[in-house]
């Protein structure tokens, strides 16, 4: 892994929606194009990655586009300095928009320390950026036009984080899901929350038809078989974190009988754990 890296461009999903599989952390970017305007979904990690992609972006549309930060983690939104110019909105849940607002500077320092042995390079350029926060918030629902397409932002409860966003392209019937739909890696769980994650992953399959593109935050666009098959997932964790805190079991326990693999699991466990103690 290192800072930068990125092959290839945006492919086209659908008509006007635009897909890069971005190889550093295997992380999606989404472009949607309207006539005369843009939207980009996520912008990445780094300084050197965001100037890769805002070179993609112009190569596909002249529009300067509007930006959604699907949730606060770096690798969403750490780019959103060198895409946004001065009167670029940037779109984000309320909580998302307050963790990076209040807690930036503190998450991007615990995000340095994490990789600063393992992956240096991508270390370095997250201690260098300098992070923007959104300019504009979702509470429940808001509508985005892009240049004639209507774009549907939606925040329909915790998951993945406290702050997760869903965009919806109506007229290409693409859903844009973050992370609340992996597909190159089990779920994350780091402030995650498992016990409610089933009945926000629930809402976003409300939303879809048979045909549905849906976009992970990371790996292969998916179809809704996928994320049915990953909403019984972690249906099936969540019932087994309730049955082990209400028998006492040892988190460990109920992480060796959980979907995703003991040691996903265990993050996962620990944090319902919390929830259920009223600690997350």
């Amino acid at each position: 892994m290192s800072g930068t890296g990125g092959t290839g461009g945006f492919a086209e999903i659908a008509a006007g929606v635009y897909v890069w599989r971005y190889p550093v952390l295997d992380v999606n970017v989404t472009l949607v194009v309207g006539s005369g305007a843009a939207l980009l979904v996520d912008t990445l990690s780094t300084d050197a990655q965001a100037w890769e992609l805002r070179e993609a972006v112009r190569r596909m549309t002249d529009a300067p586009p509007t930006i959604v930060n699907t949730h606060h983690h770096f690798d969403h939104c750490f780019g959103n300095a060198v895409l946004a110019g001065p009167d670029t909105e940037i779109w984000a849940a309320e909580e998302a928009t307050r963790l990076l607002r209040e807690r930036g500077d503190r998450l991007q320092r615990d995000w340095y320390l994490e990789f600063a042995a393992t992956h240096p390079s991508l270390a370095d350029g997250l201690a260098a950026v300098r992070i923007v926060a959104p300019t504009r918030t979702v509470h429940l629902e808001s509508t985005v036009d892009v240049g004639g397409r209507r774009v549907l932002l939606r925040h329909l409860g915790r998951g993945h984080t406290a702050g997760d966003l869903v965009v919806q392209v109506p007229d290409a019937d693409v859903l844009l899901a973050g992370d609340l739909v992996e597909q190159s890696g089990p779920p994350q769980f780091g402030d995650a929350f498992p016990l409610e994650w089933p009945e926000t992953l629930a809402g976003l399959l409300r939303l879809a038809t048979p045909a549905t593109a849906v976009v992970p935050g990371h790996g292969a666009v998916v179809d809704t078989a996928f994320v049915r098959g990953q909403h019984a997932d972690l249906t099936a964790l969540e019932w087994l974190i309730r049955d082990g805190d209400a028998d006492g079991a040892p988190a460990a326990d109920v992480a060796a009988k959980a979907p995703f693999g003991p040691a996903v699991a265990l993050v996962a466990v620990e944090r319902g754990y919390a929830e259920l103690a009223g600690r997350a």
